[in-house]
């Protein structure tokens, strides 16, 4: 099933986020209408998912380093 346009935005966002002026959370309200929490679940969810590593493999594979590597500092 390909990526929604909802789902293709958010993984432009994460990938150009830092060309944006100001605070990520504000950015996120702003591009995207959407909570930074209620973001960063559906992040969390879509980097899981086969068309999202199809659409950028690069950014899906460093946001799964960088969130395993919360969850495993989490648990020390």
């Amino acid at each position: 099933m390909p990526l929604t346009d909802r789902e293709r935005a958010i993984l432009e966002f994460e990938r150009e986020w830092r060309r944006h002026v100001g605070a990520k959370e504000e950015a996120i309200r702003a591009e995207l209408a959407l909570s930074p929490a209620r973001y960063y679940q559906l992040l969390g969810r879509l980097i899981d998912t086969v068309p999202a590593q199809e659409f950028d493999p690069m950014l899906v594979k460093r946001l799964r380093r960088q969130r395993d590597s919360r969850l495993h500092n989490v648990g020390r």
